[in-house]
């Protein structure tokens, strides 16, 4: 995943996410991630977000050169013509936290594209993540390794939204209205990884979690989210995986100039698809600034997941995917300390049962809890 600007674009990190721990907003104390819920129309949905940041004192003096403010500027208005629905989320918070919206949309729109001056840094955004696909005795499985500097655990969210004229569903951000992975009612599950974008070949549109964030509330399966993926304009490289509870499952490759849609391997009988951080197809390389080495061990957790569905045997699916994102076939999620980067949390979605597990944590450490929220109030069971 990529570091998206809590920290040196300009949030105050001194008060950055302080009600993270406080009970009124917290439904277990003991989880790290704080557990919100969302619901109505888009623009008091941003008021209530707005209030919650209000009421913590946090506060964003963001700073955008001229590159940035020009790519923000002219995003925010796609943004309103293609999700009108976001920019009026967008459009609460500020008009709650008295930033100007213009400027704060900007900032939005640039995570995950050029938010490339982050303070503490060398002038690159940090980035990791493993998310992969697979299919067992007739049921559907996901799971991803969400990986980020350890001062972003403090603001952390698994979001339930339900939002009025839109699919409910749970989004696990580590910012706010956009998101790295969710699942919809409808069984749909989104989610992204970065790939390193060259500067000059980053155009206006959506980043790569306000994609995902789109697709989870506009579209009910694979089918449709490669549609609307033709209709969207994409800002910067990306994975897009998308999964539904039919079993079908792709990684959309992603570029401001191409979209190349890998479908999943068969590999001794076993169905299965991975994303890291990188482009995996030949042809999609060139776009990819890294040429297709990745960042943070990306071709070595590719290789872990890749080798792993091909030689495990699989007896108790949950399980298997536990062990894989906790490292126990390879580097996964193994940083060295002296990195300051780590495995913030780590998903497994039991599509086909409607069930959802989450370790609020590097795995290596944390156990996985189910999340009852989506049984209840995401799909109303």
């Amino acid at each position: 995943m990529i570091f998206f600007a809590h920290h040196g674009a300009g949030v105050n990190e001194k008060n950055q996410w302080a009600f993270m721990y406080d009970s009124r907003h917290s439904l277990n104390r003991k989880q790290e991630m704080y557990h919100p819920r969302f619901k109505g129309k888009h623009y008091d949905m941003g008021l209530k977000f707005g209030n919650i940041l209000k009421n913590a004192n946090i506060e964003f003096p963001i700073q955008l050169d001229t590159f940035q403010s020009d790519f923000g500027k002219k995003s925010g208005i796609l943004l309103k013509s293609y999700f009108p629905e976001g920019a009026e989320e967008i459009r609460g918070i500020t008009d709650v936290i008295g930033v100007d919206n213009e400027m704060f949309t900007s900032w939005m729109m640039c995570m995950g594209c050029c938010m490339y001056n982050l303070e503490d840094q060398s002038n690159i955004e940090v980035r990791g993540c493993t998310a992969f696909s697979f299919e067992h005795n007739g049921k559907v499985f996901y799971g991803r390794d969400n990986d980020l500097p350890p001062f972003l655990k403090k603001g952390i969210k698994s979001i339930c939204y339900q939002p009025e004229n839109g699919n409910n569903f749970l989004l696990n951000t580590s910012s706010f209205i956009n998101g790295e992975e969710g699942i919809n009612n409808h069984g749909l599950t989104v989610a992204m990884t970065f790939v390193m974008p060259r500067l000059e070949e980053i155009k206006p549109g959506l980043n790569s979690v306000f994609i995902v964030r789109y697709l989870l509330e506009k579209c009910k399966d694979v089918n449709e989210g490669l549609r609307a993926l033709q209709n969207i304009p994409i800002a910067s490289a990306c994975n897009i995986l998308m999964v539904d509870i039919t079993g079908n499952m792709v990684v959309a490759e992603c570029h401001p100039y191409k979209i190349y849609v890998r479908h999943p391997e068969n590999v001794k009988g076993k169905r299965f698809i991975i994303t890291v951080n990188h482009f995996v197809t030949d042809g999609m390389r060139i776009y990819d600034a890294t040429s297709g080495k990745g960042e943070f061990f990306s071709y070595e957790r590719y290789m872990t997941a890749y080798n792993a569905f091909k030689d495990q045997k699989i007896d108790d699916d949950i399980l298997f995917s536990k062990e894989l994102l906790s490292g126990e076939y390879g580097f996964m999620c193994q940083y060295n300390k002296n990195l300051n980067f780590d495995t913030i949390w780590s998903s497994i979605f039991d599509m086909t049962s409607s069930k959802v597990y989450r370790a609020e944590g590097n795995p290596k450490q944390k156990k996985y809890v189910e999340d009852e929220r989506f049984e209840k109030i995401i799909k109303g069971k």
